[in-house]
């Protein structure tokens, strides 16, 4: 081989080296990505920006801090992203790790709303107790696994079914995951906000919890009073009708995924020019 060809295929092997950690890069970030390492790396990202800004200033007991968080945050994000590494060794395991995750359609989301407030409206009507969580864009992976599996299609009358009195799987939330019956029976961490009414339960306790920690939107079958409720971003709404119910539930979960994937076609054009 000439030795004039040596610095080409030496640019070219540094090309697609970089070329290669960035696409392991962006796989681990679509990993990561609708879980809560989203929130964490957040976190990071501001750690790392007091920290510049702390040089640039000659802050030196702020910039002193940031350097302590920085040299310990190695052995603190091995312990807090355990759940999210754990999850993307399995995929790796199974050859899913460079998968592509199928986002739900707004057909699916549509039918998926229709079932919920038909289940609805019949457990209202009968004062059936209720909880149903539905997945986001963060994930809930490890609620799930605190129930037991079904991966079942979306239906009323399988949602009536999981909350009738008495039965194996009616005492607990069901977790929607895309546009299926992800698990039942499932538990959810339990608000300890002080603004909750005392004359709540704890189906209302875990479902602002569960939003205090996701994204998800929950709703509630009081069963005491029958009443809808419906929690989100840490509220909680009361007292609302069928229609009310619609109308929520289209802006949050059809609406919005709307305005996200427009958002994500939006960046693709203006990153491909």
């Amino acid at each position: 081989m000439p030795i004039g060809d040596l610095p080409i295929l030496s640019y070219l092997g540094k090309i697609v080296d970089v070329l290669l950690v960035w696409f392991v890069i962006y796989k681990l970030i679509m990993v990561i990505r609708g879980t809560k390492a989203v929130q964490l790396l957040k976190g990071i990202t501001v750690i790392l920006v007091v920290r510049f800004i702390s040089n640039f200033l000659g802050l030196n007991t702020l910039q002193w801090l940031m350097d302590q968080a920085l040299t310990y945050g190695f052995l603190a994000i091995i312990i807090i992203f355990q759940p999210e590494l754990r999850r993307a060794l399995e995929q790796l395991g199974r050859g899913r790790l460079f998968s592509r995750s199928n986002l739900p359609e707004e057909d699916e989301r549509t039918v998926t709303i229709e079932a919920i407030i038909k289940a609805t409206h019949y457990m209202a009507k009968r004062r059936i107790g209720a909880l149903i969580s539905i997945e986001r864009e963060t994930g809930m992976g490890d609620y799930i696994e605190t129930g037991i599996p079904l991966n079942s299609n979306i239906s009323s009358e399988l949602l009536i079914n999981l909350f009738i009195p008495n039965t194996p799987l009616h005492d607990g939330a069901v977790i929607l995951q895309r546009d299926q019956v992800a698990a039942a029976a499932c538990y959810l961490p339990l608000s300890e906000s002080p603004f909750i009414s005392k004359e709540l339960g704890t189906r209302h306790r875990a479902a602002v919890g569960i939003s205090e920690v996701t994204d998800s939107v929950t709703v509630i079958v009081s069963e005491e009073t029958g009443g809808i409720s419906v929690t989100k971003n840490g509220e909680l709404y009361r007292e609302l009708t069928i229609d009310t119910l619609r109308e929520m539930l289209e802006k949050e979960l059809v609406t919005t995924s709307k305005a996200t994937s427009s958002t994500r076609w939006q960046w693709r054009l203006k990153k491909n020019g």
